[in-house]
């Protein structure tokens, strides 16, 4: 066992997404704290020893420990893991800046876009904490259910600073948890929100019952959106046929599991907004951060019809069903 593993590594969130990556990391023998805001479900988690809200039925292993003081969970550690909301991402980074050490490194498994300045993560990192830290961004086709049952997961780590990338390589890397490592940041970041809104428009035909015809064509023209969008902002266009782009992108538009494709459904199926958000019951990133996608697109002159689509349905200018036909009333083009 490397060095690096022996090292406690904090998980700042205890969702869905960071209990199970937390669970993973502390069933390879690793210390982790995992940081709970919420002072009075800390209690329960440390009392309990399973996330009976979030991932029940999957105990902690007696290196997993629970802190509700973030200055706790994070003292003296090198290496901290964010799985928030990216709405709390911000926030968290602000809450962290007093507490780190100057060696310690950042990495989010966070998809989406931060609402205040309209900025992927990364930046936002930058602009709070400084470049002289070393940061990653993990992203892929993983559903937190299956990472916590400790089924058969391939995911990405992109970070500029190759130490990092490799310590964090030792870290996660299992014969069940394959990680594959990438310098394309923007990339990986971009596959990650653009995906959600996608899942949303897939979710809203199979609603509607359009058929495997209009979903395969949603998530192909889906991904075309994707990649103008994430070359644009300065990503590498083949970071988004990997684990990062099409395969989170297949993965979220074509099973129930994601909580954007289950929300993109209950809209197809004639719910309204406030009832769909209702019955997935968690946080649904697509609906937080398609208008974030139409600004910054418009911004760098993109056109990405179905994440436009999408965010009128939000914003009451359409109806899913309108949206939908507008989509197939489109002038013909050639592909690319």
């Amino acid at each position: 066992m490397k060095k690096i593993q022996s090292q406690p590594i904090a998980v700042l969130g205890a969702g869905s997404w960071g209990t199970a990556l937390a669970l993973h990391l502390s069933r390879q023998k690793q210390t982790v704290h995992l940081w709970e805001y919420n002072k009075d479900q800390a209690k329960t988690l440390q009392k309990e020893r399973v996330n009976t809200r979030f991932m029940p039925g999957f105990h902690f292993p007696d290196t997993l420990q629970v802190f509700a003081d973030l200055k706790e969970a994070v003292a003296g550690l090198q290496d901290i893991l964010i799985a928030v909301p990216s709405k709390a991402f911000y926030e968290v980074l602000q809450k962290l800046k007093p507490l780190l050490s100057s060696s310690a490194r950042i990495l989010w498994a966070t998809k989406g876009l931060d609402e205040k300045n309209c900025q992927l993560l990364h930046e936002v990192a930058l602009s709070v904490l400084g470049k002289e830290r070393a940061y990653a961004v993990l992203s892929g086709p993983s559903f937190a259910q299956e990472v916590a049952a400790g089924m058969p997961t391939a995911v990405v780590i992109a970070s500029e600073d190759d130490a990092f990338i490799e310590d964090l390589l030792t870290r996660f890397n299992s014969n069940i948890f394959r990680v594959y490592s990438s310098r394309d940041m923007v990339g990986v970041e971009v596959g990650g929100v653009v995906k959600n809104v996608l899942a949303i428009a897939t979710g809203i035909s199979d609603g509607m019952k359009f058929g495997t015809n209009a979903r395969s064509a949603l998530i192909t023209r889906g991904l075309a959106e994707m990649m103008r969008f994430g070359i644009a902002l300065g990503g590498q266009a083949e970071t988004f046929t990997g684990l990062s782009g099409v395969g989170d992108l297949v993965l979220t538009c074509t099973d129930n599991q994601s909580r954007n494709r289950r929300f993109g459904l209950a809209l197809g199926e004639g719910k309204d907004l406030i009832e769909a958000e209702r019955e997935i019951g968690q946080v649904v990133e697509g609906k937080r951060n398609a208008e974030l996608i139409v600004r910054l697109a418009k911004n760098h002159q993109v056109e990405m019809p179905i994440t436009e689509g999408i965010w009128e349905i939000f914003s009451g200018k359409i109806t899913a069903v309108e949206a939908m036909r507008q989509l197939l009333a489109r002038e013909p083009k050639t592909e690319y």
